[in-house]
Order: structure tokens, then C-alpha cells, then sequence
């Protein structure tokens, strides 16, 4: 899906004519490229490129103020409090003032909110006119019909004849076997209390602890460095939310499966509450672990480094 601008500027690397910083001062100010730490996610570009639409958030920050004004990170790096996946979509139409969605595209509703943060007016609006206006079929890799997370309780239906709305409208039977009955996978089935998905997540850590001569008097734990979140989109993004990394699988489609997610804290407790609270429950949990002495690492003659892996599958029927 292409947004374009109709009131078009000059294109990146043109930079904006008359722009009111150059009096300022704040215009010569800055470097002609600028780094940015955006929610942890880094991003390198031209000064140009964040000033080209006028009025802006950025506009006013790179072209209006001071460097030393401007929030900066331990690295340096002008620092901005947003959503660092989101952003790679603001500066893509800050380069030409065009923005091209990927098919499946989830994120919808929290773009346009990005859009309305960063004061481009048109592009929130076209936005929100795409969202309105966005036909009402079935994807052609069968997953639902809205490209936002679905509600819950949601079931695919079966194409209707002659397509149209009908062919997108939720089904109480979802699909159906060759012979008609109906047919409903575990992710497709209800919980017939609260109205909602079951299946599986599973969670999964690495974590190394060091031994010395003293056996566990002297045992030296490691934070868990990251946790692993595997399972469908759609559960996974209403169990975690906001505390869900999506950064190294950013387009998956909600009722497609994923291994490629983390969380953004570190505390297993912390994610087992949140399923806990989601209805789901322990099925299993398995480890495997490795030792090797610390003298290869770098540590003590006398120490041991135990590395494991660890996972949890919980289960909400």
C-alpha cells in the first residue's frame, strides 16, 4: 500500500526550503548526519531527511533548537522515547514523503498513533482513510481478515460466494472438512467461559553460572540475558503487549507462528504472571546444560562455567 503526499517538498537530500531554523542558528548546529536512538533501536540518516516536512516534531527539534537542547543517549545519539520499530515507517516517508506498507501489515492503529506523536497530520491521515477503506477479503495466505490483531474469540471463515463482506464474517464453525462438518484446530477453538484462544506459548532462557572449589558456596549466578517467546503472534501479543520485542520479526501476520520474539525484561516471574493471569498454564518444561572449565574462558584454574538452556511450554485450553 503506497501513501503519497500531495503537498510534496523537495525530495531527500534536497532539504526545506526557507526553513525558519537557519536564523535561528539551530540549522547550522547539527551535523549533516544524525544519529538517533529510537526506543533502543538505532538509526543513521541525512539532517535533511528529518526536516523535510515542516512543522513537524522533528522539524521543529533538528531545525528549531540547540543540539545541546536535545535528549542524547550514553553513546551520544539523539534519543527519542517512541517506538523504535515503528520509526523505520515515519523515516521512510520522511525520505520522499511516500510510504509503501508491507501486505500484511498488523500495526496499523500504533502507526498512525506514531504519526499523530511526530505532528505529520497527512500522514496520520491517510492512515486512518487506508484503514477505512481497506477491502474486506480473506488474505491470500488464509489469515484473518483484519490485518490489526483480532479480537479474541475470532475464527477464520470460509470464503462466501461472490466474496465481499460476507466472505470475511466470523463463523461460529470456522473451517470445514471435505464431508461439512465443522473443523476447528486447538488455535482456532474457544474457551467457552471467557470467549478466548487456546494454545501454546513457550518461553526460553540461557543462563551460566560459574562453580569454584567450594562447590555452591561459591556458585555465581548470572542474570538471564534474554527471553525467548515462541508461539502464535496473536497470543503472544495478548499475553505480553507493550513488553514484547517484535524487532527481529516485525511483520508477522497475527495468526501466523513465530520463534523470533523476545521480551523486553528479564525476570522469568515476571513472565509467568503475565501468563498466568492470561489463563494459561505450565504443560512442561525441559533443560539441557554444558560445562567447561573457566581457564578456557578466561577464569580461575579451579572454576566451572555451566551454561543451560531452559524452555517452559504453557498451555490454555
Amino acid at each position: 500500500m503506497a501513501l503519497a503526499d500531495s503537498a510534496r517538498g523537495m525530495p531527500n537530500g534536497g532539504g526545506v526550503p526557507g526553513a525558519a531554523g537557519s536564523a535561528a542558528g539551530g540549522w547550522s548546529s547539527f551535523p549533516e548526519i544524525v544519529e538517533l536512538n529510537v526506543g533502543g533501536q538505532v538509526y543513521v540518516t541525512r539532517r535533511c531527511t528529518v526536516v523535510s516536512v515542516r512543522d513537524s516534531l522533528l522539524w521543529r527539534m533538528f531545525s528549531q533548537q540547540q543540539p545541546s537542547e536535545l535528549p542524547r543517549d550514553s553513546k551520544g545519539r539523539f534519543f527519542l522515547d517512541r517506538d523504535g520499530f515503528l520509526f523505520r515507517y515515519i523515516l521512510d516517508y520522511l525520505r520522499d514523503l511516500q510510504l509503501v506498507l508491507p501486505e500484511h501489515f498488523p500495526e496499523r492503529s500504533r502507526l498512525q498513533r506514531e504519526a499523530e506523536y511526530f505532528q505529520l497530520p497527512d500522514l496520520a491521515r491517510r492512515l486512518a482513510q487506508a484503514r477505512a477503506a481497506r477491502p474486506a477479503a480473506l488474505p491470500r495466505d488464509g489469515s484473518v481478515c483484519a490485518e490489526d490483531p483480532p479480537l479474541l474469540g475470532y475464527l477464520e471463515a470460509e470464503p462466501a460466494e461472490g466474496g465481499g463482506a460476507a466472505a470475511c464474517a466470523p463463523s461460529p464453525t470456522g473451517s470445514r472438512s471435505p464431508s461439512g462438518a465443522p473443523l476447528l484446530t486447538p488455535s482456532q477453538s474457544l474457551d467457552g467461559a471467557g470467549g478466548r484462544r487456546s494454545g501454546y506459548i513457550t518461553i526460553g532462557y540461557r543462563g551460566s553460572y560459574t562453580i569454584g572449589r567450594e562447590a555452591q558456596a561459591d556458585a555465581k549466578f548470572r542474570r538471564v540475558a534474554r527471553i525467548t517467546v515462541c508461539g502464535k503472534t496473536a497470543l503472544a501479543k495478548e499475553v505480553f503487549g507493550e513488553t514484547l520485542n517484535e524487532s527481529r520479526d516485525p511483520d508477522r501476520p497475527p495468526e501466523r507462528y513465530t520463534a523470533r520474539y523476545y521480551l523486553k525484561f528479564n525476570f522469568l516471574e515476571q513472565a509467568f504472571d503475565r501468563l498466568s493471569e492470561a489463563g494459561f498454564r505450565m504443560a512442561a518444561c525441559s533443560s539441557t546444560g554444558t560445562c567447561a572449565f573457566a581457564p578456557e574462558q578466561g577464569g580461575p584454574a579451579d572454576d566451572k562455567i555451566w551454561t543451560s538452556y531452559t524452555e517452559y511450554v504453557f498451555c490454555r485450553d
